[in-house]
């Protein structure tokens, strides 16, 4: 009798699992690509002189504009009104209302910068063709801007001192050797030089403005990044991970060259500075994945209270000049980053945003969690991991192995458009951070160096095999996705591996790398040594292995469906890499689909190409992988 009531109880409970399932994903609402590329993508934070507005970025227009808005918040105001060139906010000026915009054509990357006026005309103040200018900051008596350009020499990028009355300006750093600007002293004495030995190590170095001479700060080859000067001009800060996996704060005395350790945490010191006038230091911590910022008393390097946010992280701060007011980023991985302001008198906020499209619950949308697999050789692989809500072991879903680009980037625990469209859709994704990977310690992000296309790519296939044991996962239905180096990964398995992914997204990734090596832009010629160090010399002997890991000369391995997504304007990956993998690919017979967009870059701004790239992969998707339709 006892084992009849258990075996109604065990067909009742799964019967009930089975409602519980199907209710489940009723009540999960799936929404449009264009839903959710109406969420808006705010950046950007700097205050007017009389802290009445803070002047940012949004892509509410469908592409990138300058508006203004309230401290206190109200309406937007906007500023630019381009529907072709995507223009974002760099700075208000010092003492007046004009303001520091910048824009490139349309992805090539060729950035200069421009003033709005107070009459309300924009004037590109670098105009030289060809060349880069990147903003560099503010003189301390505020009559200057400093600023980088290559106009010179398309290789190396000179220091420039522009004044904002005439906007004339005088170089006052040359560089000749690859030596990177990091910052500048307030009594501008000392620039902080940087020099790329290796991807991970880089040497850094204090220039005297009086003596033309340099000092290395560093003793022995780390990753060394410089941070800030003091504001009394006698110490300079800076993170490294010398003797540690992680990197850790220091301090130099310009005077005595002492070095000391002044804040070390578990994991990476990502960044760190002070505020305008010297009275907090605000401390970036990249844990496992996720922003961690502390702000602190400069004098007793102890945190101050920031407001409480709850499920969410504050991911980006700013103080305005007075340090009276500070802005603040927050979101999660399933909701996109708000805009606050924060009164640090009153302890008054105030939100300013409200980014997530009214017609979409965030009830809906799935946060983020990190787990951790081994791989083929016992190492351990961090990854994030989206699991739609109404997936079960009843309710199998397909998944996807997300990898980043790079090589040595990461995927953090940020919000994304187009993983969440996925997600909604009834994918799960894992996001794989392969061996390689920044933010894990320096033993980690050296592991692939000279064996990309190996190592990695099995850290790979073991998340393809870790989803594989996931009761809610359908284990014959898992692709693979990825942009640049992640688009590489995807053709690489694909065509190394070709019997462990069932599809594959190539979003601009490099399929010939002697080309991708051999062409990279000019302004890259500071970490060209260093790139060729982690990957490979197309020049020497090390070409043959480049050959042999480039899918390119392999395509006839390949023999699953793909997509490929790229843009015309990119000067990464060039076009060609795609038009060419694609050709290779359809000489197999295999259903290859291609998106390219006129006006793109090395990724997709414009909400319009947004929209049609992310719609093609999800009907990609559902017609070669959820349905399983097998047609090549």
């Amino acid at each position: 009798m006892k084992t009849k009531i258990l075996g109604i109880a065990i067909i009742a409970m799964l019967f009930s699992c089975k409602e519980d399932a199907k209710m489940s994903q009723k009540d999960i609402q799936q929404y449009t690509i264009e839903q959710f590329m109406d969420n808006e993508a705010v950046s950007g934070g700097s205050f007017s002189p009389d802290n009445s507005n803070i002047l940012i970025s949004s892509n509410r227009s469908g592409i990138y504009n300058v508006y203004t808005i309230p401290t206190r918040g109200g309406e937007m105001t906007a500023i630019t009104k381009s529907d072709s060139t995507s223009f974002t906010a760099r700075s208000y000026f010092p003492n007046d209302n004009r303001m520091l915009l910048n824009a490139d054509g349309n992805g090539d990357e060729i950035d200069h910068l421009f003033v709005r006026e107070l009459d309300g005309t924009i004037k590109d103040i670098t105009p030289e063709e060809g060349a880069k200018a990147s903003f560099y900051g503010w003189s301390e008596d505020e009559k200057y801007l400093y600023y980088g350009s290559n106009k010179r020499n398309p290789k190396y990028f000179d220091v420039y001192k522009m004044s904002i009355d005439d906007y004339n300006s005088e170089m006052i750093y040359q560089d000749d050797t690859g030596l990177r600007f990091s910052g500048i002293s307030n009594n501008e004495n000392y620039f902080a030089l940087s020099k790329s030995v290796t991807r991970n190590d880089n040497d850094l170095f204090l220039y005297n403005v009086t003596t033309k001479k340099s000092i290395k700060i560093n003793k022995n080859q780390s990753g060394n990044s410089f941070e800030d000067f003091s504001k009394d001009n006698s110490t300079l800060y800076y993170t490294t991970d010398d003797g540690s996996e992680f990197a850790y704060l220091k301090s130099y005395n310009l005077k005595t060259q002492e070095r000391k350790t002044v804040l070390e945490k578990s994991w990476d010191i990502s960044g760190a500075g002070f505020t305008s006038q010297g009275r907090y230091m605000v401390i970036y911590v990249n844990d496992d994945g996720r922003n961690v910022i502390d702000v602190l008393d400069a004098k007793t390097m102890t945190p101050i209270e920031l407001p409480d946010f709850g499920d969410k992280s504050i991911t980006s701060v700013k103080f305005n000049d007075d340090e009276s007011w500070m802005r603040m980023y927050v979101g999660g991985s399933n909701v996109p980053s708000d805009l606050f302001t924060y009164n640090l008198a009153t302890k008054e906020k105030y939100k300013l945003t409200n980014v997530l499209n009214d017609e979409i619950n965030a009830e809906d949308l799935v946060t983020a969690k990190v787990v951790r697999y081994k791989s083929f050789d016992g190492t351990v692989i961090p990854a994030i991991y989206y699991l739609p809500k109404e997936a079960s072991a009843e309710n199998k879903v397909p998944a996807m192995v997300w990898v980043h680009g790079g090589p040595g980037g990461q995927t953090r625990q940020g919000f994304s458009s187009l993983i969440q469209y996925m997600v909604n859709h009834g994918y799960a994704v894992l996001a794989v951070n392969n061996r390689g990977s920044s933010g894990y310690g320096k033993t980690f992000y050296q592991m692939d160096d000279l064996n990309h296309g190996e190592k990695d790519l099995q850290d790979c296939v073991e998340g393809k095999n870790w989803l594989v044991t996931q009761a809610e996962i359908d284990e014959d239905k898992i692709g693979i996705i990825g942009g640049s180096y992640g688009g590489y990964m995807t053709m690489a398995a694909l065509t190394y591996t070709p019997e462990e992914f069932n599809v594959g997204v190539n979003l601009f990734g490099v399929t010939n790398w002697l080309r991708t090596l051999k062409s990279i832009p000019p302004y890259w010629e500071s970490m060209r040594k260093s790139l060729y160090l982690e990957l490979g010399d197309p020049f020497t002997k090390d070409s043959v292995r480049l050959k042999r890991i480039s899918p390119l000369f392999h395509t006839d391995k390949v023999t699953k469906p793909l997509i490929v997504l790229q843009g015309a304007q990119d000067p990464r990956v060039l076009q060609v890499e795609s038009d060419e993998i694609v050709a290779g690919v359809r000489k197999n017979g295999v259903t290859v689909d291609y998106v390219l967009f006129e006006d793109e870059g090395h990724g997709f701004v414009k909400k319009e190409n947004q929209i049609e790239a992310y719609s093609r992969i999800l009907k990609f998707l559902d017609e070669y992988l959820k349905n399983e339709n097998k047609a090549i």
